[in-house]
């Protein structure tokens, strides 16, 4: 379809948003909009700045007969500290606070909004490493890990406490929860996970960290490899963490009942913000 300047950006930038990661050929776009490549690519320059102001991504162009451009959503110090500023108000909340020092989280993994926010937020920290999907354990952390694998264009496996007819053959693990010391199981069936997979292990509450840890044991047994681990919330722990590389944006510091005071502070996020000038991509040769 032969286009105005201004509507093939429009539909440019549409292509490439719904399509993060996903690298498309200039000939792609030629073709699409009757184009030269040069105007594509002189197209192309100006969506990247565009991205790049408004602190939506940037566009990555890798050369060659194979090459093309992609999309890499990235988010700013500035706008992260805002997410992040938002989500502590709103889990320091006392009236989300349950009997036994539990916190209720549910209106916070449903908020569909905030868990697109912290899942181009992910995407940015992550923007640097091979993901091939990304792994979440039933049920709570299913939202968070789709936030995040919409943003880095990839699927979502689920790890499942028990076995299902409709799941086919399965791996299982027996493993030792970290918090409460009880032996516990965990399935995936062998269809969801390619062997040799680059995975990104998400989780939306952690304490000692047991269950990420099952996890990582999991994967061993497909002889996958973990590429990253996000916890959307970490609780202060007298005990050691079980697992020590992991990218955590808010911490639960203390949770007093009688006066009902949740104490929230930032994460470790800020040390693992990705800038566009740091990600490659392979068979980039800029």
């Amino acid at each position: 379809m032969k286009l105005r300047r201004s509507a093939r950006l429009v539909d440019m930038t549409r292509v490439l948003l719904d399509q993060p990661h996903e690298l498309i050929s200039l000939s792609y776009f030629s073709e699409r909009y009757q184009s030269a490549k040069s105007s594509i690519s002189e197209d192309l320059g100006i969506i990247k700045s565009s991205f790049e102001h408004e602190g939506i991504g940037t566009l990555k162009t890798v050369a060659g007969a194979a090459g093309g451009v992609l999309y890499i959503p990235l988010v700013n110090q500035q706008e992260a500290s805002t997410v992040i500023s938002d989500l502590k108000e709103t889990v320091a909340n006392s009236e989300r606070l349950l009997p036994g020092g539990y916190l209720f989280m549910t209106d916070i993994l449903g908020d569909s909004r905030l868990m697109k926010k912290i899942g181009r937020l992910y995407a940015s920290i992550f923007a640097d490493r091979k993901i091939d999907v990304v792994m979440t354990v039933a049920t709570k952390g299913i939202p968070f890990a789709y936030s995040i694998a919409s943003f880095l264009n990839v699927p979502v496996v689920i790890v499942r406490r028990d076995t299902r007819v409709t799941e086919g053959s399965t791996v299982s693990i027996n493993y030792v929860s970290g918090s409460q010391k009880r032996i516990q199981t965990m399935v995936l069936s062998r269809r969801s996970l390619k062997t040799g997979s680059n995975v990104l292990i998400v989780d939306d509450f952690m304490k000692a960290g047991g269950t990420i840890s099952g996890m990582v044991s999991l994967l061993n047994e497909f002889q996958a490899k973990v590429a990253g681990i996000g916890v959307l919330i970490e609780a202060q722990d007298k005990e050691a963490k079980l697992i020590n590389d992991y990218v955590s944006l808010v911490k639960v510091d203390e949770v007093d009942e009688t006066s009902k005071q949740i104490s929230v502070t930032d994460g470790n996020y800020k040390e693992f913000l990705t800038s566009g000038e740091s990600v490659k991509h392979e068979g980039d040769t800029n």
